[in-house]
């Protein structure tokens, strides 16, 4: 689930500068409240472009959605056709089978994983989809389905910036990619690890805490990981996308280092003002002791 947005200000409001950027989110259901995005979207800076298959989540999407947001209902995979595990907790239902040997070691994750309905579905290749290409944003959340989906995108990877996909680090799923295999594929593609927003963790059964089976302790499972384009090579962004990225990553992430990074190779290039800009705005709004401790 997203946590609080750490950036006091939006980047356009706190630098005079508005990039457009065009965001992608796969597996758009609004289960988890606000996306990470919402305020790109508040500040006008954002068009959004989502998936979901889910009729009902569909509908709720389309009831709340904003002049910027289109929303489609396409499963994304491979092209091919699979079959949907339709499960008790719509927030388990997957194109993989849930896998007994992991969730049956902690609580509640049995009963949610429990398959009600097996049904056929075609999906649809990201590549394959006109109005993704040259994206700057894909968030992507789809139990397991990450890692089938960007291997289905070759083309939009090489325009992406940012990336927010859930990662496990158990397999709930029988077969499923984990973590390390998500991040192998996206550094052979030019991406680094960024951070993880956040990490989730739950108690290993028979153990309870607090009373309460959501409660994590020592067992991590999942988490949303942030991958960004390579900022050690920035001669791969163009001026334009090392705007966007700095825009996406202060408003969504609150990244401010690595925006002022990028702020300060558009500087170089152009010989502008934005790094200078961008950080004292950045003072005038921390209060003096933070201040005091920002690098010049």
């Amino acid at each position: 689930m997203p946590r609080q947005n750490l950036a006091p200000s939006s980047f356009s409001a706190l630098t005079g500068t508005a990039v457009p950027v065009h965001i992608i989110d796969v597996g758009a259901n609004p289960i988890d409240g606000q996306p990470p995005y919402a305020p790109l979207l508040a500040a006008g800076t954002a068009t959004v472009l989502g998936f979901e298959p889910n009729p009902e989540a569909l509908a709720r999407l389309q009831a709340m959605k904003g002049d910027r947001e289109t929303y489609l209902p396409h499963a994304i995979g491979d092209g091919r056709e699979h079959r949907l595990h339709v499960c008790a907790a719509p927030g388990m239902t997957s194109l993989l089978r849930p896998n007994p040997a992991v969730l049956d070691r902690f609580h509640g994750f049995p009963e949610w994983g429990r398959v009600v309905e097996e049904i056929p579905v075609a999906t649809v290749r990201l590549d394959d989809i006109p109005e993704a290409r040259g994206a700057d944003m894909l968030k992507i959340d789809i139990q397991g389905g990450e890692l089938m989906a960007m291997r289905h995108a070759e083309a939009l990877l090489q325009d992406l910036l940012v990336i927010q996909t859930e990662v496990e680090f158990l397999p709930l799923y029988k077969d499923q990619p984990l973590f390390s295999d998500v991040d192998q594929h996206l550094r052979a593609r030019g991406f680094v690890l960024h951070r993880f927003f956040p990490t989730v963790s739950r108690t290993i059964a028979p153990m309870v805490v607090n009373n309460s089976i959501y409660e994590g302790m020592s067992q991590l499972v999942w988490a949303d990981a942030i991958f960004v384009r390579d900022f050690t090579r920035l001669e791969t962004f163009s001026e334009r996308q090392l705007l966007a990225a700095a825009t996406i990553l202060h408003d969504c992430y609150g990244s401010l280092d690595l925006v002022l990074h990028l702020l300060g190779e558009h500087d170089r290039r152009t010989g502008g003002g934005l790094a200078g800009a961008y950080l004292g705005a950045l003072r005038g709004l921390a209060g003096p002791a933070a201040a005091e401790a920002m690098a010049a």
